[in-house]
């Protein structure tokens, strides 16, 4: 079995301390906790607002911008966690791409009284849950999604 493939990046522009493995990690301990299979992919992307915007206005309609974004790649393969991966070719479930915007989340950690590390973690995990099939459509899926999350911060709040 491979192991997962996550794949990070922060856009050029992005003056960012945190090192792209820390990232991983986050993702890599959500999958972790879901029992996802070893052999996926997932994509990481730090960038701008004006990025998000476009993404969020383009593919959800609506013109704004906001913090994380989540495509899932394996569209009408079910990837939530109790459905069972149907793997590409190459044994790789290519799980999909979670887009951050960087100053939303500076923003955001400052109205929540977290650090920058504290609020990108939670994006992350919130991406990650996203294209693992959680939403938070209803109140009952928002308290299963926001529950997951926490039992996932603080698992990492353990490293």
């Amino acid at each position: 079995m491979n192991a997962p493939e996550i794949n990070v990046s922060f856009k050029r522009n992005i003056a960012i301390e945190l090192d792209k493995g820390w990232f991983k990690t986050i993702v890599l301990k959500t999958l972790e906790v879901e029992g996802v299979p070893l052999s996926v992919e997932i994509g990481v992307l730090v960038t701008d607002n004006k990025t998000v915007h476009k993404l969020n206005r383009i593919y959800r309609g609506e013109n704004e911008p906001t913090d994380v974004l989540s495509f899932q790649t394996n569209i009408g393969e079910s990837t939530a966690p109790e459905a069972p991966f149907v793997n590409a070719p190459d044994g790789v479930s290519h799980l999909g791409e979670v887009i951050i915007s960087y100053p939303q989340a500076i923003r955001q950690a400052r109205e929540r009284g977290l650090t920058i590390s504290q609020e990108l973690a939670l994006l992350v995990v919130h991406g990650t849950l996203h294209l693992l099939g959680y939403d938070h459509e209803s109140p009952k899926e928002k308290r299963v999604m926001r529950e997951k999350e926490s039992q996932i911060l603080s698992l990492l709040a353990k490293y």
